[in-house]
């Protein structure tokens, strides 16, 4: 089991970064896939970014050439980079851990607010 702890989300204007975090309670050398995922009022939750244990990562079309994953396994800690971000990007962003049987493992989110 791991438990995985969110942070870096705010409010921006259009145009602007941020940088998520989600650190995670133990090493996440093994855990399959790592990602971040995203909820909208009203809308489904749906995949951001992914990345493997191996580094190969997959993007939302939305986010492609705006956003970049990356994990740090000395720090148990995975990232999101968002750049030229869009009103349409507001959600809750959520950090997710797959491990080898599949099994999921969510943070408690944090809010992203892209204003015009």
């Amino acid at each position: 089991q791991v438990q995985l702890v969110e942070s870096g989300g705010g409010s921006v204007q259009a145009g602007g970064s941020l940088r998520l975090s989600c650190a995670a309670s133990r090493s996440i050398y093994s855990i399959n896939t790592m990602g971040w995922y995203r909820q909208a009022p009203g809308k489904q939750r749906e995949s951001v970014a992914v990345i493997t244990s191996g580094g190969s990562t997959n993007y939302a079309d939305s986010v492609k050439g705006r956003f970049t994953i990356s994990r740090d396994n000395a720090k148990n800690t995975v990232y999101l980079q968002m750049n030229s971000l869009k009103p349409e990007d507001t959600a809750v962003y959520y950090c997710n851990a797959r491990n080898a049987l599949a099994l999921d493992y969510w943070g408690q989110g944090t809010q992203v607010t892209v204003s015009s």
